[in-house]
């Protein structure tokens, strides 16, 4: 496999912790599937989890090479922990179709935060 592009992207917690506060549940369901909700709020700081979820997606669609309205909702995002514990991105609807026409095969994903910052790398791969 071929790396095709990376993206990266940290985001301050406070900023996504606003975000819900402010907005709450139309928030949350506009950006995050109902088992990336689930998975985060089974957590003492489900902030800190949300910011790396969000930074994940950005850093996506960098690999994605998308900006603007492109048509993908965040929804069509969904970061996922494996049995490993390692971090994954599953694509559905228009970001898996963007995914495909470029020719990516696999999106490798790394996360990390701390209590004011969460980041997100992601590396596409080609076949």
């Amino acid at each position: 496999m071929t790396i095709h592009r990376l993206g990266t992207h940290i985001v301050e917690c406070a900023r996504i912790a606003n975000m819900i506060q402010q907005h709450g549940e139309l928030f949350l369901e506009r950006v995050y599937t109902p088992d990336e909700i689930e998975y985060c709020n089974q957590h003492g700081t489900p902030h800190h989890l949300y910011a790396s979820r969000w930074a994940a997606k950005e850093a996506v669609l960098k690999c994605l090479m998308i900006r603007g309205t492109s048509g993908i909702h965040w929804t069509d995002m969904e970061v996922v922990v494996d049995s490993d514990g390692e971090p994954r991105v599953l694509l559905s609807a228009q970001a898996k179709l963007a995914a495909e026409a470029i020719g990516i095969e696999e999106i490798l994903l790394t996360m990390a935060h701390c209590r004011t910052y969460a980041t997100a790398t992601a590396v596409s791969l080609l076949d």
